[in-house]
């Protein structure tokens, strides 16, 4: 089955999204909405036979159309998403689904009632080396998870409408949740204003889980290297995803502790602790685009039913993390304990 898609939002992220669907065999992509004829100039001709139009009206009163991917400035996923779903069609949002959880519960439960697939554009939940680090952790491989941190650092995209933890926090906070499988119970953030009064361009966040698991984030675009990394340590593996490099994106380290009675026998001492230097090694991954994966998995649970990877619902739970994170920006850092969104 093919599905009809329209999207909207040609500004920095819409074009990837466009291209993919244009060179999917499951999807026929019919509308591009953008306020801008400008960027209707400047995309037309790699889409040739897609309409293209400044009125989201169009797309919604297509009774042929399947979908709407929406990929608009964060303020209008909101509203352009519930239009979208009251209009019947399944809805692709880019991440975060939502400025708030009260905005994000609205869509989650629009689209139950509607019965429509509502996704969000988590897009490392599909990437081969993040998969790869999720299966070992479901699988033991990498022994208990103690903790896990990424840092998501660059100098420059200096932003006046958001702050690091909501402009770059999202991917780390969806995949950190991801791995774990879990939601945190209390959360913490701090942070500095040092480009733009008001907008923290440095961030320092934290997750603690309720088995004990912690997790950590630094987030910034005013540091001197670009790092796109995250670590997830075990009691008997660790592992390394590092986007930035070209072929070494996950890589194993059979490093950990052990335990045993004191050495000497004595038993006087308690437990003895040593440590344990094994092989590095680097999984061989396909080589898929992430958005093309996450695409593809879209159109599947459009033309199948099936519930996508990252739902409404994971979109919500991302949102919460993220607004307590903020509170306690807010506040200085003091810690905010979540409470889990009904339903969830």
């Amino acid at each position: 089955m093919s599905v009809s898609v329209g999207l909207v939002g040609l500004g920095y992220w819409g074009p990837n999204l466009a291209r993919n669907l244009l060179r999917s065999p499951n999807a026929e992509l019919r509308w591009l909405c953008d306020l801008s004829t400008e960027l209707h100039d400047k995309h037309r001709p790699g889409f040739p036979d897609v309409r293209f139009t400044t009125q989201l009206e169009d797309l919604l009163a297509d009774d042929t159309l399947d979908a709407i991917v929406i990929a608009s400035p964060v303020p209008t996923h909101h509203r352009l998403g519930m239009l979208a779903l009251e209009a019947g069609k399944h809805t692709f949002i880019e991440k975060p689904l939502a400025l708030t959880a009260a905005d994000a519960q609205e869509l989650v439960e629009k689209a139950e009632a509607q019965d429509l697939r509502l996704m969000v554009g988590h897009l490392l939940e599909y990437h081969p080396a993040v998969l790869r680090m999720r299966d070992m952790i479901e699988s033991g491989e990498l022994g208990d998870v103690l903790y896990a941190y990424s840092h998501r650092l660059n100098l420059g995209q200096f932003r006046r409408d958001e702050n690091a933890l909501w402009s770059l926090g999202v991917h780390d906070v969806a995949t950190l949740m991801f791995l774990l499988g879990d939601t945190p119970v209390e959360v913490g953030a701090r942070g500095e204003s040092y480009v733009h009064d008001g907008v923290e361009d440095v961030v320092f966040g934290d997750m603690k889980f309720a088995g004990g698991t912690m997790a950590h984030i630094h987030l910034s675009w005013l540091d001197p290297h670009k790092v796109r990394r995250l670590t997830v340590v075990g009691s008997q593996q660790m592992a390394v995803f590092d986007d930035m490099e070209t072929e070494r994106k996950l890589t194993i380290y059979d490093k950990g502790f052990s335990r045993s009675g004191n050495p000497e026998g004595s038993g006087s001492w308690g437990e003895y602790v040593a440590k344990r230097e094994g092989d590095i090694s680097i999984p061989h991954l396909p080589a898929d685009e992430p958005l093309r994966l996450e695409v593809e998995h879209f159109l599947d649970c459009v033309a199948t039913g099936a519930t996508p990877r990252s739902d409404g619902r994971d979109g919500l739970r991302v949102v919460q993390v993220l607004e307590g994170m903020q509170r306690s920006l807010e506040n200085g850092g003091t810690p905010t304990q979540l409470e889990t969104p009904a339903g969830v």
